[in-house]
């Protein structure tokens, strides 16, 4: 070999395996789609790198940034390369609402979206032959780390507690909630309100009946999940207790069940049994820490939350919505109150329905159009059927 050394070659910018020489416009169509889905993506790592406190979920948000800028420099190449200029894209207006609301109300109400959104798309590069090799390999990779976070593996408890707002088994996404909580309000009260005015004329008992009926609904809410909320902390409090029991009268046993639990997670037999006995045989109050987050899948510090936050929220929410139908009617009465009623209601339901599609995804003319013809269909029913007992008791 020549001692002289040899030169550098400058690193080459990573190419797709396959991309076609003359791109149609669906394939155009389809790269813009996914750069668009990666400058997403970007906006709403880099966003959560900033308000996260946790410095190990800082790392892995910055991690998921650069991975997703590696996949949107190839997407950018292919568009501009068909001449097609990129630098006017900014993040999806889906993206915009979740960054506000991680921004004002912390990452714990969107990370979950996010999280199903990943797994969603784990196989969208899959049959593109212009994404890099590596590519398909990423996204399922992005999928299984969230699964492990909201699982509650990999990271310490107290950051996932943060990640899901409550504790996996007694919620789902918070998001998801908070939408169909404001959906029930809405569509309940306008089915009571145009009753009601199918009976009256739409009248002040309107006013009467529909207030009546907000508050019903909203107690009724918040007390549904105040109990659902205290039951579980309840029952996890006493999973721990007997934890904390099994622990003090058979920790050999306990040791053991910790023992296969390390072992499931890829560590060696003796590596998982060293780990057990350390954990068991140190302080009592750290191992029932640890086995109460490994084996039962349980945040101690926790517990699921708190049933008077969950209760209130609830309420608030249904509240929320129920007093969308009932505005026209503090002003006006008669039927152009009631149309008024109609209009605003239905431009709430395609709000609602706009919201749902950030957690699903989904065409935002499809989901709200659909809200809007449920929440109509409900109100005719109800006008209808009040009309005709409004008449039977005149």
């Amino acid at each position: 070999m020549s001692s002289q050394t040899k030169p550098t070659r400058p690193k080459a910018k990573p190419t797709p395996l396959a991309a076609p020489t003359a791109p149609t416009k669906e394939d155009l169509a389809r790269y813009r789609e996914n750069l668009q889905g990666e400058i997403d993506a970007i906006a709403l790592y880099s966003l959560l790198v900033k308000k996260e406190t946790s410095q190990t979920l800082k790392d892995f948000y910055t991690r998921m940034a650069r991975v997703e800028q590696v996949h949107a420099d190839v997407w950018s190449g292919l568009l501009e390369d068909a001449g097609v200029n990129t630098k006017g894209m900014h993040p999806a207006w889906r993206a915009r609402a979740l960054m506000f609301i991680a921004r004002h109300f912390g990452p714990s109400l969107v990370v979950p979206t996010i999280a199903e959104r990943e797994a969603a798309d784990e196989a969208m590069y899959d049959e593109q032959p212009e994404a890099l090799a590596r590519m398909p390999g990423d996204e399922r990779s992005h999928a299984r780390l969230f699964r492990e976070l909201a699982q509650g593996r990999g990271v310490e408890g107290g950051t996932i507690a943060r990640i899901e707002g409550r504790h996996r088994g007694s919620g789902g996404n918070q998001l998801r909630a908070a939408v169909l909580g404001a959906n029930d309000g809405l569509i309940s009260n306008l089915s009571l309100s145009m009753g009601v005015a199918g009976a009256s004329g739409g009248g002040h008992a309107v006013l009467v009946a529909g207030f009546a009926g907000l508050l019903a609904g909203a107690l009724s809410m918040a007390i549904g999940e105040w109990l659902s909320v205290q039951s579980a902390r309840e029952l996890y409090a006493h999973q721990v207790r007997v934890e904390r029991e099994e622990l003090l009268m058979v920790p050999d046993e306990e040791e053991e069940e910790l023992t296969l639990i390390y072992q499931s997670k890829g560590l060696t037999a003796e590596q998982a049994r060293v780990m057990s006995k350390s954990i068991v045989g140190g302080d009592l109050g750290r191992a029932v820490d640890t086995l109460a987050r490994e084996e039962l899948g349980i945040d101690p510090d926790a517990l699921g939350g708190s049933a008077w936050v969950a209760a209130s929220t609830s309420f608030l929410l249904f509240a929320l919505g129920a007093i969308v139908p009932l505005a026209p009617f503090i002003f006006a009465s008669g039927m152009a109150a009631v149309v008024a009623s109609i209009v605003v209601s239905a431009m709430a339901l395609m709000v609602v329905g706009a919201a749902i599609t950030i957690v699903t995804g989904s065409s935002v003319l499809l989901t709200g159009g659909r809200q809007v013809l449920l929440g109509m269909v409900a109100a005719s029913i109800t006008f209808g059927l009040g009309t005709i007992v409004g008449h039977a008791v005149g």
